[in-house]
């Protein structure tokens, strides 16, 4: 007996010091997107200052498909030992398993939340010849010819199809979704003109709106952004409780030790402080969220509710 204790306590000495002494190891930063987007961009930057704060390389892996369930279910996969985490963006933890039949993973099941890092609100964009100068105008026109007016989205399930359609819930109208492969042809469309309006995070529009190429008509966040001040609320444009923003998160593979999540939550919340990266983010439109594990699960829950309604009021399903 005295002998079995000495092992145990050897062992679990080793598993503690291990969990501190992690990482040990290249870790890899799973994005289940192409490079450029808004979570790919925030693995980057959490990539450089971990790999220069936590002494170990922190490699960005980008394994899009599937509106971010390939990744996820690779992610899932993967050891809980540290080795892996996963930077995603709302998508393939609240809105995707609503969508597709069989995702081959549970978002509230297989991950372990660690942080929301950043937020932004979307903002109602159209055409800088369009018509419509407020929101009140876009409201007026969807009252007169339901279902005419078409939105451009960057895929089926993505936050400006979400958003657009819940916007079309609590005004009580109904437009056209235009779907495209990505933001960014949605965007060129927008603007050529090809469609007449959308919900785009607001760091993915801001330098169109800043060079006239797009009109603002206002921001879904619960106050204004910093870098739209004179972009009014959807609430103070007369649509009240349409708050939506969009998030980008890191999870692990459920399992991963206490010590490593905790060591991990405080190395990005060391890096998430620093003025240099929080301008970085704040410049683009981004709110620093850095919430805690137990926070982030909380959020995850409500937002995995709230959008399992909207899409299922709305009949969205994938392609």
């Amino acid at each position: 007996m005295k002998k079995m204790l000495v092992a145990l306590a050897l062992g679990v000495g080793a598993y503690v010091s291990n969990a501190l002494a992690w990482p040990t190891a290249p870790v890899t930063l799973l994005v289940p997107f192409p490079a450029g987007g808004s979570a790919d961009s925030v693995a980057r930057v959490l990539g450089t200052r971990l790999s220069q704060s936590l002494g170990q390389p922190f490699v960005v892996e980008n394994k899009p498909g599937a509106g971010g369930a390939i990744g996820a279910a690779q992610a899932r996969r993967a050891p809980a030992d540290g080795s892996l985490f996963f930077v995603t963006a709302l998508g393939p933890l609240v809105v995707v398993p609503h969508l597709l039949k069989n995702p081959q993973y549970d978002p509230l099941k297989d991950f372990q939340p660690v942080t929301v890092v950043v937020q932004s609100p979307n903002v109602m964009v159209v055409p800088a010849a369009s018509p419509h100068r407020s929101v009140a105008d876009v409201i007026a026109f969807l009252r007169a010819n339901p279902g005419r007016m078409t939105f451009a989205n960057s895929g089926v399930g993505a936050s400006d199809q979400l958003t657009a359609a819940l916007f079309w819930q609590q005004t009580g109208t109904s437009g056209s979704h235009v779907p495209y492969k990505g933001g960014a042809p949605a965007i060129q469309d927008l603007m050529g003109g090809q469609t007449d309006a959308s919900f785009q995070n607001v760091n993915a529009v801001l330098p169109y709106i800043r060079s006239g190429k797009l009109r603002a008509l206002a921001v879904t966040g619960d106050k204004r952004s910093p870098v739209l001040p004179e972009v009014p609320t959807l609430g103070e444009a007369g649509v009240p409780d349409l708050v939506v923003y969009s998030w980008q998160a890191v999870v692990a593979p459920r399992g991963l030790p206490r010590d490593v999540l905790d060591k991990m939550y405080a190395a990005i919340s060391t890096v998430l402080s620093e003025p240099a990266v929080r301008s970085q983010f704040v410049s683009q439109g981004f709110d620093i969220v850095a919430n805690t594990p137990e926070q982030f699960a909380v959020f995850q829950q409500q937002e995995y509710a709230r959008w399992k309604r909207v899409i299922e009021a709305a009949g969205i399903q994938a392609e």
